[in-house]
């Protein structure tokens, strides 16, 4: 089963090189996103409780997480059945699509001494190494800045637990796993309100 899914992994990847002829279709992305809607909001603008926002995210890195889903590398109960039905078009098209929406508005900071504790513990964690100075991502690294906050907080702790593995995600299991809560806090905080 793991060489399945190795294989699987390959195609995927060889097929994200996006070339002329497998460019992404934003509008049928538009279309297939539509199964996203409920959980992930109109527009990737989530206003559910730990559910992220996709609206800004890079498209390599939303096309990975689908991928990561659909192999079984990254769980997800409400996620899964969805994953099934994606073909590497549709995955390609959302990536697009995604990717092509302005990320949410930046939200008044309603503390800002907490979001000091955050930025301290962002450049002593070199949160930017990966996620940039703007925290907006890149390739297959996601897009924090703006993410909803209680979004970031529980990312934080399933990675520093354990609860969040596979799919490329061993930097960030290293980073999260010496955090206090006090920094999870503070990060999420900070990171939000960018």
């Amino acid at each position: 089963m793991r060489m399945v899914r190795y294989a699987l992994l390959f195609v995927a990847a060889s097929l994200l090189g996006l070339s002329p002829a497998l460019a992404a279709d934003i509008a049928a992305g538009k279309e297939k996103a539509q199964l996203c809607v409920g959980c992930h909001g109109d527009n990737g603008i989530s206003s559910m409780e730990n559910v992220p926002s996709l609206a800004g995210q890079p498209d390599a890195f939303t096309q990975w997480q689908l991928i990561f889903f659909r192999a079984g590398t990254r769980k997800n109960e409400q996620m899964q059945p969805i994953v099934e039905q994606l073909d590497n078009n549709d995955i390609r098209n959302l990536g697009a699509y995604f990717a092509s929406l302005p990320p949410p508005d930046k939200k008044p900071d309603d503390n800002p001494d907490l979001s000091a504790k955050g930025k301290q513990a962002a450049a002593g964690r070199r949160c930017a190494s990966c996620h940039l100075d703007s925290f907006a991502g890149t390739k297959a690294v996601s897009r924090i800045a703006g993410q909803r906050e209680d979004y970031l907080v529980k990312a934080l702790r399933d990675y520093k637990s354990g609860v969040r593995a596979g799919g490329g995600m061993a930097a960030m299991a290293d980073v999260a796993y010496s955090l206090s809560e006090e920094e999870i806090e503070a990060l999420a905080h900070y990171l939000a309100h960018l």
